[in-house]
């Protein structure tokens, strides 16, 4: 088949999220200037750059006590900075009750009994029990075309890695199984590696 965004699909469920899979989830702490903590799950995440680090997510919709956003870009918008933890296969379902609809006052932490630690450069909560977190300062906030759509771009100032995530001086992601978002309300894990040497290596 073949059709134009524009023109519609004529599924019974848009295609388009389940074509680019699987994606990263981006787990997203946050705290307003007031001191409010958020945390929630975004798809549209991923790394986009070595030296220095960096990340971009997306927020795509909007909630009535934040106007024309949601939770997490509002705090960033305020403070600057953000932290994405990385959701392994025992923080699944944490990390789903996570991207309920609940309102500002709401803290995440608190609602599906996570424990959060400090981050270290920067004021903000983290999964404490994420195999890793990315703290990051916010470099730009890109508005997209399309009502309610946000790019966010941060650089990495900190990271933290789970001991038990090494093995051999490598991030083993088989020690975890980290989650990924495919289409529809499809979810998958990583259980199985293979290696590919690029050519002229």
């Amino acid at each position: 088949m073949f059709y134009r965004p524009d023109d519609g699909h004529g599924l019974p469920h848009n295609p388009f999220n389940a074509i680019v899979s699987p994606r990263p989830i981006g787990w997203i702490s946050t705290r307003g200037a007031d001191g409010s903590e958020n945390l929630a799950p975004y798809s549209f995440f991923n790394a986009v750059a070595y030296t220095p680090p960096q990340v971009v997510f997306a927020s795509t919709s909007a909630k009535p006590d934040r106007g024309d956003t949601k939770d997490t870009v509002a705090n960033i918008r305020e403070t600057g900075v953000f932290c994405c933890n990385v959701v392994s296969s025992e923080l699944k379902e944490a990390m789903n009750q996570s991207s309920g609809p609940w309102g500002r006052e709401t803290d995440e932490f608190a609602h599906t009994g996570l424990e959060r630690a400090e981050c270290e450069t920067i004021a903000c909560s983290r999964v404490a029990a994420a195999p890793a977190n990315l703290e990051c300062r916010m470099t730009q906030i890109i508005k997209m075309e399309g009502k309610n759509n946000f790019l966010v771009l941060g650089t990495v100032t900190g990271v933290h890695i789970h001991d038990d995530a090494l093995k051999d001086g490598r991030f083993d992601v088989l020690s975890f199984r980290p989650v990924s978002r495919l289409g529809y309300r499809d979810f998958a894990e990583v259980t199985d590696l293979f290696e590919m040497a690029r050519p002229g290596e």
